[in-house]
């Protein structure tokens, strides 16, 4: 089985969270799916689950922070391209998401843009030349 990450997020509104996710690019998948958590794919290996605030409970007692006001993670997700990056957004922005609540990043060889989920959660996405942002980091050092 390949690596793969599963990302946990409490929600107020599973049904809107998940309408949402689907809005963006993500695919339910049911057999992980019930009334307290939904699990969402944007591939096979990035994946997020949704839950409940008493899902989230049956895991840790610690208090669930309000990440309209508080931040804890930023989430990233890559992108083919530049033009990826402002889709996703723009399908987020249609949905009533935050647009850009951190700073848009571009430059020759990295773009990112950034958006709230319903609940605040913020996801970062991004598209990257490697070969270009590797050259530039050579240069830089070599500076």
């Amino acid at each position: 089985m390949s690596q793969m990450i599963f990302v946990n997020l409490p929600v107020t509104d599973l049904e809107r969270s998940k309408a949402f996710y689907e809005s963006i690019g993500a695919t339910n998948n049911p057999q992980f799916t019930d009334r307290n958590a939904a699990m969402m794919s944007f591939s096979t290996e990035v994946n997020v689950m949704l839950l409940t605030h008493a899902r989230w409970a049956d895991f840790t007692p610690k208090a669930i922070p309000d990440a309209k006001t508080n931040a804890q993670v930023l989430l990233a997700l890559s992108r083919d391209s530049r033009g990826a990056v402002d889709a996703i957004t723009a399908k987020a922005q249609a949905q009533g998401a935050l647009i850009d609540p951190t700073p848009i990043q571009d430059s020759d060889w990295m773009y990112g843009r950034s958006f709230e989920d319903p609940d605040g959660h913020i996801w970062e996405v991004m598209w990257m030349d490697v070969a270009a942002a590797s050259a530039a980091m050579a240069d830089a050092v070599s500076a």
